[in-house]
């Protein structure tokens, strides 16, 4: 019986990380493009190896981002009752999240420790993700800390259904681009 209580409790981690980031990096991704300008940025010099934010394989990015919610996910496992149970789990995760994936990123990437260094990417561009990179943070732990503060079967729902529309659009955007 407690094997499948904690077979359950592993369910809904997953269940909930995975819809909590799809959610978050998609109202990230949006504000980025509307408010960050990443659009004309994409197309500068600098920027010249991102892909233009109307191509179809972007288009199809949200949807694409279940699997990264699931590989979070997994990832975290062995970690989940420190972000679930202890006080200020959640600001745990998030400045984890924070320092692993942007700040201290295995190689050069725009905006971390090593990308200062060992590119050439001017500073302007690498700290022009920030701002979008914070807000999925803030986004992220504050949807699974409702879900966990809640605890309501609803919430989740809604979660699956947000990330049914998202996925939706993102499809219908990938067909419309190609």
């Amino acid at each position: 019986m407690k094997n499948k209580r904690h077979m359950g409790d592993i369910g809904l981690f997953v269940l909930r990380i995975s819809y909590s980031h799809v959610i978050a990096y998609f109202v990230a991704g949006i504000f980025a493009v509307l408010v960050l300008g990443y659009q004309e940025h994409f197309l500068s010099e600098p920027l010249s190896f991102m892909r233009p934010v109307d191509s179809a394989i972007v288009a199809l990015g949200p949807s694409l981002q279940i699997f990264r919610g699931l590989f979070l996910s997994l990832i975290l496992i062995p970690l989940r009752e420190t972000f679930t149970k202890e006080k200020n789990g959640f600001i745990k995760l998030g400045i984890l999240i924070l320092g692993l994936s942007l700040f201290f990123t295995i190689g050069p990437t725009v905006g971390s420790f090593d990308g200062y260094i060992f590119t050439n990417i001017p500073f302007m561009y690498q700290i022009l993700g920030y701002p979008e990179a914070f807000l999925y943070i803030l986004l992220f732990i504050s949807i699974l800390w409702l879900s966990y503060k809640k605890q309501k079967k609803w919430l989740d729902i809604i979660g699956i259904f947000a990330v049914a529309v998202i996925c939706s659009l993102s499809i219908m955007g990938y067909l419309f681009a190609i």
